[in-house]
């Protein structure tokens, strides 16, 4: 079965494309950036713009019953892959407060994304229902 997921706890699409794609046990999210429900406020630093896309990732994944232990795959895009190793410590400490192990991962750098943000990050969930 293929479901749409979608919640207000994590920003809306700014283009045609959902949230999240549920395929039986796997999820695949979209591209978050990282806008701040409560203030709709996007913050200037690159640690702060990497928590805040995370958690709005771990959101989605909560709607859809879903942990961030049952990521197995990341691709970060960045505006500025000089600030690496920020972006590894906020990333490392996110994922030790969830499991142990870490997921697959790609980092590209590139030119720009959406609303002149510095970071956006996609990622693969799977749950083994056993």
């Amino acid at each position: 079965m293929t479901y749409i997921i979608n919640t207000t706890t994590a920003p809306k699409p700014i283009g045609p494309y959902s949230q999240a794609i549920q395929v039986n046990n796997m999820i695949i999210l979209s591209g978050q950036i990282p806008i701040d429900m409560m203030s709709n406020h996007i913050p200037d630093n690159i640690a702060e713009q990497t928590y805040l896309v995370l958690k709005n990732i771990e959101s989605i994944l909560i709607n859809a019953k879903f942990h961030v232990k049952d990521i197995v795959k990341t691709t970060i895009f960045t505006t500025t892959l000089k600030k690496i190793n920020i972006i590894n410590e906020i990333y490392k400490k996110f994922f030790l407060n969830h499991t142990k192990i870490f997921p697959a991962r790609s980092c590209i750098e590139v030119q720009a994304l959406p609303k002149n943000v510095k970071i956006e990050i996609e990622a693969i969930a799977f749950k083994d229902h056993n």
